[in-house]
This record gives structure tokens, C-alpha cells and sequence, in this order.
């Protein structure tokens, strides 16, 4: 069985569209369609019914969805274990959003290898769609990201708490002024939130989906916009950004997703490695949290 055609069928069937399997596959509508094609003519039944508006599960393409993923999720395992290098007994592949990565994924892997010696460890970059597509396929087995998306065979805990703050490139910034500002899309929960603490700013003309990249952004501009508190603590503290006062916080925790059949003994001491970096990751935020004192209104992203 080419693995290929099985990764194939399952952005299909995730995305429901030929167009966006091409579009994530990073190939053309052709080559998707000539795939699926091999692969029905393989099993002698078709597996979607196409139209205008996408492409659903026949009967057949249902039966079938769960073998490909365990067919998948084999390759990698094997692939995986395979390449484990000598002198190590064990693997983890993590994954992690890009402005989690300096301070949690990296801090991570220090006390991981402290603690587990003999374990090969490999890292992954990539936003919530593409980490939970590899959490799904087995290329990845844990990952840390913003906007988790609850799937099967996918366990989501709570990694630490974190708030998304107003900040500038200049001082004594307006959270009134809309000159200036960037709107920094981080997921419809905020989008909903913001739209209700500041309507005044939903129509800035400039909108990034850049994550923390967005602060190299502001940090070289005249500008400001929301990034996450803990991501900003080093450039706030060098003075190179700047807490915008009054302006509300929103609340924007960072999750932990594993893989619900990882051997229960790795997830136990992966997650007490993960518990001791959140904890001083935490008593570093206490100290950035005093910065926030002046800021009078705090919004959850729930209405009251």
C-alpha cells in the first residue's frame, strides 16, 4: 500500500474538499484527484461522493477512514523506531506553536533529557491545523499549542495559564486611538471578546495571523496589538515594547495535547518533566504580573 495515497484520502476526508487536501498536501488538484483514484481502483469501491460543494464519505470511504489512520499511525511508529539512533531505548516526537517554543518547548526538552537520558527526543513547528493533523497521524505525539481541536484518540490538558496584553512600540500608547493599531487574529474566541471590549478598534485596515511573529512587527513600527503576555516578557523588560495602560486583558491559556495510546509510563514522566518547567515558568509570570497592575479592566471573553 502506497502511504501516500492513504495520507491522501485523510486530508480529504478532514478537509472535505479535493481543493484544500491540494492546497495542504502542497500539490495539485490533479495529482489529489489521480490519487484517490488508485485508491478506490485499489479497493474496488469509491470513497467520496464528489459535487460542487466538497467531498463526503461514501459508506465505503466511512469503513474505511479508521484503517487508514491505523495504517498511518503504523507507518510512523515504524518509521519512528527505526530511527532511534544507538544507544537510545525510547522516542518522542513534540510539537509546538512557534511563541511556545522558547518557553516551553525548549525548556521542556532540557528537563526531559535529564530525566529520561535514554530517550530520542524530535521537535515539530506548526500552527493548532498542522500539529493536530500530525497528533492525528502519528507523526507527532505530544504537542503544545494556543487553540487546541478536540479529536478522537486526542487527550487535551491545560499546559499554563497566559493572557494576551495591549502592547506598543512607543510609551504612553491609547488603547482609544485606533491609529496604529494591528489587529492580531488569535481565534474566533478572541476575535468575539474583542469585538465586545473594543469595537473602536475592529476595523484597523491591518490584520496579521502571524501568531508572536507579530511582535517583530510592532517592536520595528509605530504600532501596537495583542500578543501573549509571557511571549513579550523579555522585550517589555529591555524596554523595547511597552504595556499599553488600560487597555483589558484576555485570557489565552497554553494546552498540552497527547496522543491517548502513548505508553502510560513515557506520558507519566514526560508530563512530570512538563509540570516542573510550567511551575517556574509560572513564578517568572508572577513577576511580569506586577507590570499589569494599572490596567483596570480584565476580560475573560465571556459575557456577563
Amino acid at each position: 500500500m502506497d502511504i501516500t495515497l492513504i495520507r491522501t484520502f485523510i486530508e480529504v476526508a478532514n478537509t472535505g474538499s479535493f481543493v484544500a487536501a491540494c492546497d495542504r498536501l502542497f500539490v495539485t488538484q490533479s495529482a489529489v484527484s489521480l490519487r484517490i483514484q488508485r485508491l478506490e481502483d485499489s479497493l474496488g469501491h469509491p470513497l467520496f461522493t464528489r459535487s460542487k460543494a466538497g467531498a463526503i464519505l461514501t459508506p465505503a470511504g466511512e469503513q474505511f477512514e479508521r484503517y487508514a489512520l491505523s495504517l498511518l499511525k503504523i507507518w510512523e511508529e515504524a518509521r519512528q523506531q527505526i530511527a532511534i539512533p544507538e544507544g537510545y531505548s525510547r522516542a518522542l516526537t513534540i510539537g509546538a506553536q512557534h511563541s511556545l517554543w522558547p518557553r516551553l518547548g525548549f525548556r521542556w526538552i532540557d528537563q526531559l533529557q535529564l530525566a529520561m537520558p535514554d530517550m530520542s527526543l524530535r521537535s515539530e513547528l506548526g500552527m493548532p491545523d498542522r500539529l493536530t493533523r500530525f497528533l492525528v497521524e502519528g507523526m507527532v505525539q505530544v504537542a503544545l499549542m494556543y487553540t487546541p481541536q478536540l479529536r478522537p484518540g486526542l487527550i487535551v490538558e491545560k499546559a499554563l495559564d497566559d493572557d494576551l496584553v495591549m502592547v506598543a512600540s512607543y510609551p504612553d500608547a491609547s488603547a482609544e486611538d485606533p491609529d496604529d493599531y494591528l489587529f492580531v487574529d488569535w481565534g474566533p474566541e478572541f476575535v468575539h471578546a474583542h469585538a465586545l471590549a473594543l469595537p473602536h478598534l475592529m476595523n484597523s485596515g491591518l490584520t496579521m495571523s502571524l501568531g508572536a511573529l507579530s511582535a517583530d512587527y510592532i517592536m520595528n513600527r509605530r504600532a501596537k496589538g495583542y500578543l501573549p503576555a509571557r511571549a513579550v516578557r523579555q522585550r517589555l523588560d529591555a524596554g523595547k515594547l511597552h504595556i499599553v495602560a488600560n487597555a483589558p486583558r484576555f485570557s489565552y491559556p497554553a494546552w498540552v495535547v497527547w496522543r491517548d495510546d502513548l505508553d502510560e509510563d513515557l506520558v507519566a514522566d514526560a508530563r512530570a518533566a512538563l509540570s516542573k518547567v510550567t511551575q517556574e515558568t509560572e513564578k517568572q509570570h508572577a513577576i511580569l504580573s506586577k507590570q499589569f497592575e494599572t490596567m483596570d479592566e480584565y476580560v475573560t471573553g465571556e459575557e456577563d
